[in-house]
């Protein structure tokens, strides 16, 4: 005979959203014989439903006059949980080179610029009656 613990233990682990939407697919006689241990290893084998909980969820349907058909839109966006995959670390990778080597570069032509802009206020002048144009378009926004 089952004592009062164990019929609501089985209770429960039965009345769990996962594992109704389980033994609803399965036959009767099969869902009727799974033992409340199988049960809760069904349960931790197909892992928590960690899906839900996102920053911005938005979800919804819309319907385009004249057009029978229904379309739905989710916009999700939160913290990625996910382990990557070789080709999401690749990317990341590739993506990190790309913003460090975009930064140096723009911060090595600012700077060229920063020299090349100081030279001319100096007068310093590298190559006679050669000029690019920048000087003169700075000095013309002080004048």
């Amino acid at each position: 005979m089952t004592s009062p613990a164990q019929k609501t233990t089985s209770d429960t682990i039965r009345q769990d959203p996962l594992i109704e939407k389980v033994l609803k697919r399965s036959p009767s006689d099969v869902a009727s014989s799974f033992t409340d241990e199988q049960l809760h290893a069904i349960k931790m084998s197909l892992g928590p439903n960690t899906w839900g909980g996102h920053f911005v969820d938005k979800r919804g349907t819309f319907k385009f006059p004249f057009i029978k058909w229904r379309f739905y839109y989710v916009f999700l966006l939160g913290k990625n949980k996910r382990a990557y995959t070789r080709r999401e670390k690749n990317l990341s990778m590739l993506m990190m080179f790309a913003s460090v080597s975009g930064f140096i570069i723009i911060s090595m032509l600012f700077g060229l610029l920063m020299l090349y802009l100081l030279k001319s206020a100096l007068g310093i002048d590298l190559f006679p009656d050669t000029s690019l144009g920048i000087w003169d378009s700075v000095k013309s926004y002080f004048d």
